[in-house]
């Protein structure tokens, strides 16, 4: 089964949010502390990422142009099964 991260929300991630008994020093008396979890982002890293994502292009020219190439040369030959099967894969995923 595939798990895909991106789709879930704060709800749907379990946290352990238990409690841990600390000793406080005193014979038979003990005292509570909370596990506590922080997300820190490093926004010059993020920032970085998001402007390397937006300078890359959707198209790659280069390989649209080799496959055009192949099609019209008539040296692009697709086999119908490996395409039938990615397709099924596809809708699997």
């Amino acid at each position: 089964m595939k798990v895909d991260l991106n789709s879930l929300t704060a709800s749907q991630i379990a946290l352990d949010r238990g409690t841990k008994q600390v000793s406080s020093g005193s014979p038979g008396t003990q005292a509570a502390t909370e596990d506590r979890i922080s997300f820190h982002s490093d926004s010059l890293s993020v920032q970085s990422l998001t402007s390397q994502a937006m300078n890359t292009p959707s198209i790659r020219q280069d390989k649209v142009d080799a496959l055009s190439q192949s099609v019209t040369s008539g040296t692009y030959k697709p086999e119908a099964s490996k395409t039938a099967d990615a397709m099924i894969e596809q809708e699997v995923k």
